[in-house]
């Protein structure tokens, strides 16, 4: 078959474009790793302080990533790609929620003593992260076109708050860290990241 007719690749790059574009698999890859951190933490293959340190630091990193679509499609107003990422947005936020409950179950069972937990809650390393957890909660619940039509304007103000609860997050990190650098390390790529809305759209 001449090279001219031959539909085979137009073939896989549609399969591509169906596949990338499935909200299904944007949740497999999103939501699956942490049903298997999960498993291995409670299987014994990770011990108490890795899953605290994999579950938080990867729930921070899908809130950077969710703030960088925002300023890259501004750049890139005519991308496909960035304009998939666009698509993609309230699933990176749900994902970083996801990420960070199980940050916060372990947690409670690890203390499994409630006057414990409200004195540790008035520390300012606990209680940032605290806070961030209860505007990460009012965003997920209000992530939905429900809630989009139903506050309207304001629930686009509500989920400005997202940058709140990015700064929150990451003084709780650095203030409950034994080692604070990562933590300064993704405060200086969230720091980047807006930057980039003071540059001319290309």
């Amino acid at each position: 078959m001449s090279p001219i007719y031959d539909y085979r690749p137009y073939l896989e790059m549609l399969k591509l474009s169906i596949l990338f574009g499935s909200r299904y698999f944007s949740w497999a890859i999103l939501f699956g790793p942490v049903f298997w951190i999960s498993w291995q933490y409670l299987s014994g293959a990770l011990y108490y302080g890795e899953f605290i340190h994999l579950t938080g630091e990867v729930s921070v990193r899908l809130v950077i990533i969710t703030l960088t679509v925002t300023p890259l499609r501004r750049l890139f107003p005519r991308k496909l790609w960035t304009a998939w990422l666009l698509r993609q947005q309230r699933y990176l936020g749900l994902a970083a929620f996801a990420y960070a409950v199980p940050h916060m179950i372990t947690y409670l069972f690890k203390l499994s003593n409630a006057s414990r937990v409200l004195k540790e809650a008035g520390e300012i390393g606990m209680l940032t992260g605290w806070l961030a957890m209860l505007i990460f909660f009012a965003l997920t619940i209000t992530s939905n076109d429900a809630s989009v039509r139903a506050l309207g304007k304001r629930w686009k103000s509500l989920h400005r708050f997202v940058y709140a609860a990015a700064i929150l997050t990451l003084l709780h990190w650095i203030l409950t860290a034994f080692d604070p650098a990562e933590g300064y390390v993704h405060a200086a790529v969230l720091l980047g990241v807006q930057a980039l809305r003071f540059l001319p759209k290309r």
